[in-house]
């Protein structure tokens, strides 16, 4: 039994009649694992969502979603300059498991929105005319047209690398 994410987002592409394809694969916690399972997408195609929280200049602490190809890291200090934070951290894994409704880390989706967070996109990630990424649960990942991806998500399109 997958996490009801998995299904949440199969149901919300068939409703907005996007393409997609889905992977059952093993257990996976980084993104060079999932790559070598998903048959016919690079690490480059794979969308890492990362939970950060952030305090913006004159603001209050939140929580946000970084997304970027599976080959490159977070740059800290590109997020600060993007988000206009002074502080910056990961969620831990009591707080992705708590923001996800249960998803544990590795299993997140790059969907913030499903969980009422702003998501920040690394323009990268987009050039790739496919994407793929774990839908909720460490064993499944979907793949999907990244003009879709934006559609559905509207993110914030940043270069942060």
């Amino acid at each position: 039994m997958y996490h009801q994410l998995v299904t949440t987002i199969q149901d919300l592409l068939k409703e907005h009649a996007m393409w997609f394809e889905t992977f059952e694969h093993e257990p996976v916690k980084t993104s060079e694992e999932a790559a070598q399972l998903r048959t016919g997408y690079t690490i480059k195609q794979g969308a890492k969502a990362l939970l950060l929280r952030i305090k913006p200049r004159g603001g209050q602490k939140k929580f946000i979603m970084c997304v970027l190809p599976g080959d490159r890291r977070l740059s800290s200090s590109r997020v600060k300059v993007v988000t206009d934070a002074k502080e910056i951290r990961f969620a831990t894994q009591d707080e992705v498991y708590r923001i996800s409704g249960g998803v544990v880390p590795g299993g997140v989706p790059p969907f913030g929105n499903l969980f009422g967070l702003d998501v920040y996109v690394d323009r990268s990630l987009l050039e790739n005319e496919k994407i793929v990424f774990n839908a909720g649960d460490r064993r499944f990942s979907i793949a999907m047209l990244s003009s879709d991806y934006q559609k559905l998500v509207n993110p914030i399109v940043k270069s942060f690398i």
